[in-house]
């Protein structure tokens, strides 16, 4: 697309990126492991519809969050959709009409589904969570039996996969406690199955992280065998969940980058020796001063904190910004870079030349994680694929 029929602040997908991640993912998994694409809070940023149109014919799974995540993606696939957040009542029968699979977070919400599966004339699929020394959802062990029997009861209602969350099986620190959650986990398997009757459950434990320490590389002990499903989201958008896991599996695995982040140019101009720039007077020019004022801001994704912080690239200089980033735009240093002018295009997030903005710089600079930095991107802002 010509650079003058482009939006004016974009996100930027590569089609080929996203489809190596996935398969280089599928290529390391064992032989009949599924994988679930995680595209839940838009896909991380990245777009869910244009993520679930890319991965369509790949994905085992889909997997988001809410109702309306459902909805979404339910009109472009017709592929199994793991429905992991909470469902409440008032949306229990919207949500079981597009045929997810369905976590249960608490007993009366079995029940709800149980009741509502009954007056459609359906069985319901769901998941249970366990709560595998994580300390979010998902049922405790002195309520397992409570939950299973009550699974037992209900007839419009049919269980068919455990699932649990690894706590830190990123960080460098070990893997103690990751030990601990998968003996937890596995207990609850077998007292699914001794006590319940409950066989041939579909089994998931691993994200991204898990899914590199765990299900390739499993621990020793009765309980370290792969599982039936992998939830990938991270690691299919190109990011590592931690600079320990990059440097462990990097050799392994190339993720590459899936997300760009684009603008242009709104104005340029040259500010005299002395003069103020933004809200706060946070930044005073000590000389004269070319600058440029790029039209994203706060509201777009681009945080507060990199205010004399964070940097962008035009003509693929690295240029700083300068003063505050404010909602709707932010002002850069273009001293150093010749011949910009009005709608050149700035590179907040991505590659320009040979220079590069990743994602990991702008989360160190906001001091957060490269999650939070796409879940945060505006999601009205255009997608462009590319490939």
């Amino acid at each position: 697309m010509k650079q003058n029929k482009l939006p004016l602040g974009y996100i930027e997908i590569s089609k080929k990126n996203l489809v190596h991640n996935f398969l280089s993912f599928r290529k390391l998994l064992p032989k009949g492991m599924k994988i679930s694409a995680v595209v839940k809070s838009n896909a991380y940023g990245h777009g869910i519809e244009e993520v679930v149109r890319i991965l369509n014919p790949y994905a085992d799974y889909f997997q988001i969050n809410s109702v309306e995540e459902l909805e979404r993606v339910r009109q472009i696939t017709k592929k199994p959709i793991l429905v992991l957040g909470y469902v409440q009542k008032g949306d229990i029968r919207r949500a079981l009409k597009l045929k997810p699979i369905l976590s249960v977070f608490n007993q009366q919400a079995l029940r709800n589904i149980n009741k509502i599966s009954g007056e459609l004339g359906i069985v319901q699929r769901i998941h249970l969570p366990i709560d595998a020394l994580f300390g979010r959802e998902g049922f405790l062990k002195d309520k397992w039996e409570d939950i299973f029997k009550e699974v037992k009861k209900c007839q419009n209602v049919k269980l068919i996969g455990l699932y649990a969350h690894f706590a830190n099986i990123e960080d460098k620190g070990g893997i103690t406690h990751a030990k601990k959650q998968v003996a937890e986990y596995h207990n609850a398997l077998r007292a699914l199955a001794e006590k319940f009757g409950f066989k041939n459950l579909k089994t998931h434990l691993s994200a991204t992280s898990g899914t590199l320490a765990h299900e390739i590389a499993p621990y020793s002990g009765k309980d370290a065998r792969p599982h039936d499903i992998v939830r990938i989201g991270l690691g299919l958008y190109g990011l590592w969940p931690s600079k320990h896991m990059k440097k462990r599996f990097g050799r392994r695995i190339v993720l590459k980058p899936v997300l760009s982040w684009k603008t242009k140019v709104a104005q340029v101009k040259e500010l005299p020796k002395g003069y103020t720039v933004g809200y706060g007077l946070t930044f005073i020019t000590r000389k004269k001063m070319r600058v440029a004022v790029i039209p994203q801001g706060y509201s777009d994704g681009v945080s507060r904190r990199l205010s004399n912080n964070g940097f962008v690239l035009i003509k693929g200089k690295r240029c700083k910004i300068l003063g505050r980033t404010m909602m709707n735009m932010f002002v850069v240093n273009i001293d150093h870079v010749k011949g910009v002018k009005t709608e050149d295009e700035v590179v907040i997030i991505g590659r320009q030349g040979g220079a590069e903005i990743p994602i990991e710089e702008m989360a160190e600079r906001i001091e957060s994680i490269n999650y939070e930095v796409v879940a945060r991107l505006n999601p009205l802002l255009p997608k462009i694929v590319k490939n």
